[in-house]
């Protein structure tokens, strides 16, 4: 990609302060921005030179690099940096589209389908988060979390077959993203779903019953290519499919799912570093389908919750919020539960347990909880065991044994080999990071070597 000069062609004094906070050389930037470039589904070759045009001569690379770029920083800074904090900031044709919550039903259908019409544009592959995005659509839904009828006279008659295709879309995306994570072919295709057969049935004929189910499996739909965009790595777009993943559930009266959605959007904001934020958001979503959603449903906003508090290193709130999730869990019955959550298991609350104890520093009870977790099938669940390998080595750096970490270290590494997963890779490097007190030992160097090559990462 070319670079656009900048009017001035004054040095970028906003960027250069950054990255001497960051304390990364030019040319681990950009090996860092061609990696995420190319999760993004793009090619680019920048260096050194590349980056020190931008800091000293002013110079703009075309979007989304300036989103690229500023995501390198926040990794290494460790809180949220935006286009506009390194001087970059661009006019966006189209800033707010995705991100609204009409009120109107049908306006929340134009809004959708607009929305599916534009996001394979290069405008829509940023990569940054902002928590504030999210205020309007979660306000509005804890206002309103079901609209009235949903009956429709328009267009085609929409039946149970379009019903049934929409599910199994969404049935065979889920399975694809938990094995192969959010850049396999499967997760990718959603967007083109949603364009192409979930927008036109939104303008048909439809009775109530029809309607609300349509809505509803739409709106799965969406969540999915939200999450299958945050995995990897375009926060930007995965906060506008859950806008309208969690205005589409209202659309169809569906306030259980609008809740796994709404607890969805937590889970981003509480990886993208707002963990306060993600606490509001899990106990809004709980307390407003609490007396309308099934106890799996419940618990997932629950374990999420509790997450957020060991991120926020609260201990005695996360223990609490894991507690009610466990005892939800207890209650469930598959025969109540929609099948987008029967995910939730014993074993995968058991997992993230681990991580939350990891979080809390309690290696302990950390490691008791991932004996409750070791049933989960690295087959259909290939990134989970990965991830979870990540965190339980980890625990063991806590503990100051090397080799147990980095025997689970090699073991991750492998097991995500085969999974295009950005946030795989956070996890990777938030390992590599533990070890830095062991950075000079040679088997520590051999494992770094096995994750570039492996994993295709340019820099740990």
């Amino acid at each position: 990609m070319t670079s656009a000069p900048r009017r001035t062609r004054q040095p970028n004094r906003d960027l250069t302060r950054l990255i001497e906070a960051s304390g990364a050389s030019h040319k681990a930037l950009a090996h860092r921005i061609n990696e995420l470039a190319r999760h993004a589904g793009l090619v680019t070759a920048y260096t050194h030179t590349s980056v020190a045009n931008w800091a000293r001569r002013g110079m703009t690379p075309r979007p989304p690099v300036p989103e690229l770029l500023a995501t390198a920083l926040a990794e290494r800074l460790g809180r949220a940096v935006t286009a506009a904090d390194i001087g970059m900031a661009l006019h966006d044709p189209a800033p707010g589209l995705g991100l609204d919550f009409p009120r109107d039903p049908a306006d929340a259908v134009r809004v959708a389908t607009t929305f599916w019409s534009h996001v394979d544009r290069r405008d829509f592959l940023g990569t940054s988060f902002s928590a504030t995005a999210f205020t309007t659509p979660v306000t509005r839904w804890l206002v309103t979390s079901a609209d009235p009828d949903p009956a429709r006279r328009g267009g085609r008659h929409v039946g149970r077959r379009d019903l049934d295709e929409l599910w199994q879309a969404a049935d065979e995306a889920r399975a694809w993203d938990a094995r192969y994570g959010g850049g396999s072919w499967k997760a990718g295709a959603l967007t083109q779903c949603l364009t192409h057969r979930a927008a036109p049935l939104l303008q048909g004929t439809f009775t109530s019953t029809i309607g609300a189910e349509l809505f509803s499996a739409t709106a799965e739909l969406s969540r999915l290519a939200g999450w299958s965009a945050f995995d990897t790595g375009q926060h930007d777009t995965a906060q506008r499919h859950f806008v309208q993943a969690l205005r589409l559930a209202r659309a169809g009266g569906n306030t259980e799912l609008g809740s796994y959605v709404l607890t969805t959007m937590a889970l981003q904001t509480l990886l993208r570093g707002f963990p306060h934020q993600a606490i509001d958001m899990t106990q809004g979503a709980y307390q407003r389908a609490r007396h309308l959603a099934a106890p799996r449903v419940l618990a997932f906003t629950k374990l999420i919750e509790a997450r957020a508090h060991a991120r926020a290193h609260d201990a005695h709130n996360a223990a609490t919020a894991l507690a009610a999730a466990e005892t939800l869990l207890d209650r469930a019955r598959d025969q109540d539960d929609p099948p987008w959550i029967r995910y939730v298991t014993h074993a995968r609350l058991a997992a993230d347990a681990t991580e939350i104890h990891r979080d809390l520093r309690n290696p302990q009870a950390a490691h008791a909880w991932n004996r409750q977790a070791a049933a989960t099938p690295s087959t259909t669940h290939t990134r989970s065991v990965g991830l979870r390998m990540t965190v339980v080595a980890t625990l063991h750096l806590q503990t100051r044994d090397l080799d147990q970490a980095l025997d689970l270290g090699h073991q991750a590494v492998n097991t995500l080999s085969g999974v295009s997963s950005a946030r795989a890779l956070d996890y990777i490097r938030d390992f590599t990071t533990a070890l830095a007190p062991w950075r000079n030992e040679q088997r520590v160097t051999d494992f770094l070597h096995h994750a570039r090559t492996e994993l295709d990462i340019a820099t740990l």
